[in-house]
């Protein structure tokens, strides 16, 4: 990723941190338990009330991207 681009993102992630704390702890624990065949589920409803949702089925080629996910969650 762009240096520049990084220096941007981190107080972001400290912001989001600040207004979300349980968000981060959420993806700490799941990413321990996510494995090839695990289903990841996202959903958003507007205020309006429309749901939106979709999930995927892990595989094999999925896992360094999880890592790597987990390895930039753990370092902010």
């Amino acid at each position: 990723m762009n240096p520049l681009a990084m220096m941007k993102l981190k107080p972001l992630m400290e912001k989001f941190r600040n207004n979300h704390p349980k968000v981060p702890m959420f993806f700490s624990a799941a990413s321990g338990a996510i494995e090839v065949g695990s289903v990841i589920e996202i959903s958003v409803q507007t205020p309006d009330g429309k749901d939106i949702c979709t999930n995927m089925r892990v595989n094999e080629d999925d896992i360094e991207l999880v890592e790597a996910l987990k390895n930039m969650i753990a370092n902010y």
